[in-house]
């Protein structure tokens, strides 16, 4: 059962574990974390599978980095929209120092539904 038509999500990538925030479609859709999620194929895989039975599209994004690229072709594998976001062109608040794994996924999913990464 399809509940909504569209999602964006933002991946923050690590050698063991992911964090997982999703933006539903629209401007007043709402911005959700999921939590972190294990690195291994398996566990993305039931993630994805899962997020698929929700949403009719989806779009995933994550910062470019050394532990990102196998992700970029699982995703693709399994028939779904993956971009790959250079770090330096993510747009950063001024005061906004403080770097945790839950506010950069939040935040790649909401600047990804908003068209601002290449």
């Amino acid at each position: 059962m399809k509940e909504c038509s569209e999602a964006f999500i933002g991946f923050d990538t690590a050698k063991k574990k992911h964090a997982v925030a999703i933006a539903d479609v629209g401007r007043e859709g709402e911005i959700r974390y999921l939590g972190e999620i294990d690195s291994s194929p398996l566990t993305i895989e039931r993630m994805i599978r899962k997020l698929a039975g929700r949403y009719e599209k989806l779009h995933f994004c994550y910062e470019a980095g050394p532990t990102g690229y196998g992700l970029y072709r699982q995703v693709r594998g399994l028939g779904h929209d993956c971009s790959v976001v250079a770090p330096s062109l993510i747009p950063k608040k001024s005061g906004e120092r403080v770097k945790t794994n839950r506010r950069d996924a939040v935040s790649l999913a909401r600047l990804f539904r908003a068209g601002e990464l290449s």
